[in-house]
């Protein structure tokens, strides 16, 4: 049976379509990486200012944050050092590239939204489902683009593209376990409503992420 790929590539063919408009150009790439990546920021820096947790390596970032004093671009550019290997060697270079650049603006601008911009007095279950859309539609957009927020994402998008597991699913039960494994560090009203911003998130990816529908995708 031919990938879905090939599928797609033999349908656009027969259709008179040139296969080449599956592959996004270096300037969508660059405007869709910038624009999640202010997208993931301000998430970010709402769940910091609400003392929210999220799971993957962010969610260890925001631990380390609230247990050390360091700020979470800090902490989070550095544990997503060890994931790259995966990435270059599972997912290639062009993936691995796009994916530093993202965590590189990322951990640069979330350690600064809170400078110029002030959230002020905020419902949290209000919180929780904005930075849960915010930060689910930011990793939808580099999902599409062949992109990553780094870490576990890696790994989710890794086992979605080659052992058919859905990204949304998958990265659900990890943020799950991270933020139960919290239960002791944090306050446990900001666990149930981290809970609820996890749900919103992964309930983003589980619904549009899905392999083969998108012509960009792998």
């Amino acid at each position: 049976m031919a990938p879905p790929n090939d599928k797609i590539t033999e349908q656009l063919i027969e259709e008179g379509i040139d296969p080449s408009i599956r592959e996004h150009t270096l300037p969508e790439d660059l405007m869709a990486i910038s624009v999640a990546s202010v997208l993931l920021s301000f998430g970010i820096a709402l769940f910091s200012e609400m003392n929210f947790l999220i799971g993957g390596t962010a969610g260890v970032a925001f631990l380390t944050q609230y247990a050390t004093g360091f700020s979470f671009g800090e902490v989070f550019f550095v544990i997503n050092i060890p994931f790259y290997g995966l990435a270059l060697w599972k997912l290639g270079w062009k993936f691995t590239l796009k994916t530093f650049v993202t965590v590189f603006l990322v951990s640069l601008c979330s350690d600064y939204v809170p400078l110029v911009f002030e959230f002020g007095d905020i419902n949290p279950i209000y919180a929780a489902a904005l930075g849960g859309f915010l930060i689910g539609t930011g990793l939808l957009m580099l999902f599409r683009h062949k992109a990553s927020l780094g870490g576990l994402n890696i790994v989710s998008i890794y086992l979605q593209k080659f052992h058919d597991i859905n990204a949304g699913r998958f990265q659900m039960c990890v943020d799950v376990i991270i933020i139960v494994g919290a239960i002791f560090l944090v306050d446990v009203m900001a666990i149930v409503y981290s809970i609820l911003a996890s749900v919103f998130l992964n309930l983003i990816l589980a619904v549009n992420h899905r392999r083969g529908r998108y012509l960009a995708l792998d």
